[in-house]
């Protein structure tokens, strides 16, 4: 990795919760609400933004662990801020705290793990 990346660095995306980030399964929606698969996919996103400017060109990050709390809903049309917050370095891995907001306030949080890899590893893992 290249050098800079520090605890306490931050990186935030905003997006506008559609019909297709609904809670749904197998094609059926259970609640028109932003789902939890979701939320946990923007999160990573925003703690992906973190590592990429520190990534070698033969690096790439890979989800290690996510844990996330869903506190409150969140409708279509409504605007969604994530950010996430860098708390520990260690080795290769890489952890974020992240917290979602909707215009009432808190809507989820949690962490996410991420380990910096070879590419080459990687490929190797996936067989690729």
């Amino acid at each position: 990795m290249k050098p800079g990346m520090r605890v306490g660095q931050e990186e935030t995306i905003q997006f506008t919760v559609t019909k297709e980030m609904f809670a749904e399964f197998g094609g059926h929606v259970v609640h028109p609400a932003y789902s939890t698969a979701w939320m946990v996919y923007h999160m990573e996103w925003a703690s992906r933004n973190i590592i990429l400017p520190y990534l070698e060109d033969k690096e790439e990050g890979m989800g290690a662990a996510v844990t996330v709390k869903h506190l409150a809903p969140a409708l279509e049309g409504d605007a969604i801020i994530v950010t996430a917050s860098l708390t520990s370095m260690e080795g290769n891995a890489v952890v974020t705290e992240v917290k979602a907001y909707g215009p009432e306030g808190l809507i989820g949080i949690g962490e996410v793990k991420q380990v910096i890899l070879p590419k080459l590893k990687i490929s190797s893992m996936l067989k690729t």
